[in-house]
């Protein structure tokens, strides 16, 4: 652990609180966020952290004057300590850009924020109420082309083209991570050829249910499945009227 003297009292940075192949030399000074104050019979410990996300949140609120009025808000952020951070922001003043806010003039406020952080690279993405517009924004800088929604189950399959598959991923995994901790959503991503094929796979399947089941002919199965009426369960539920039809 580092042992940091905050002046009337010490404190300490536990190792799984700092940020890898980070060094500090005894004498140097530090920022960090008080992560939480722990009682045992030793006395009262203050606990600090530099690598988890609140500290982004602390600097963010430093060094944006935006935020701290109440102008921008930061609506979630997702860190790997020492990699990457994603953090998203708002603002209810549609005059106001809240990306160019926490970026400042020629980038000044978030380098600022960089070299604190000796280094890690932030993205600063636009948050949206739409989840599908936000997890295009979650996922930059990779282009997204269409965004499929399971809102109960939360889970979204993201079709992306072949030459963005793996800028979407990213190295180790690392952009789809963050972007799956921003949105508290499961994301499944895929190229255009791999939906087409699953579809084309679901489209068969769900025929040759109603093929078995309701023993009707391929042409008629087609039909049914390609105008909606893809399980049995819905055939039971749907009035005559829009069967006709």
């Amino acid at each position: 652990a580092i042992i940091v003297d905050i002046g009337r009292t010490e404190a300490i940075i536990p190792y799984d609180e700092q940020v890898p192949r980070e060094y500090f030399q005894p004498k140097d000074r530090l920022r960090a966020v008080l992560l939480r104050i722990e009682e045992d019979k030793r006395g009262t410990q203050l606990i600090l952290s530099r690598a988890h996300k609140n500290f982004v949140d602390s600097l963010f609120k430093s060094e944006v004057p935006e935020i701290n009025e109440g102008i921008v808000e930061i609506m979630g952020i997702s860190r790997d300590p020492g990699g990457r951070t994603k953090i998203a922001v708002s603002s209810a003043d549609s005059d106001i850009d809240a990306v160019g806010a926490c970026v400042g003039m020629r980038g000044s406020r978030v380098q600022n924020i960089i070299q604190e952080l000796k280094g890690e690279k932030i993205d600063i993405v636009p948050w949206s109420p739409d989840s599908a517009r936000f997890s295009c924004n979650a996922l930059s800088p990779a282009r997204v082309n269409k965004v499929i929604l399971d809102e109960s189950s939360k889970i979204m399959e993201v079709i992306v083209d072949e030459d963005q598959y793996s800028l979407c991923i990213g190295r180790r995994g690392q952009n789809v991570r963050l972007a799956t901790k921003l949105l508290n959503y499961e994301i499944n991503i895929m190229t255009d050829k791999e939906e087409s094929e699953k579809r084309q796979e679901e489209f068969k399947e769900r025929t040759d249910n109603l093929m078995k089941n309701l023993e009707v002919d391929e042409t008629l199965g087609q039909l049914l499945v390609a105008e909606g009426f893809s399980t049995i369960d819905i055939i039971k539920d749907s009035k005559l009227n829009d069967l006709v039809k």
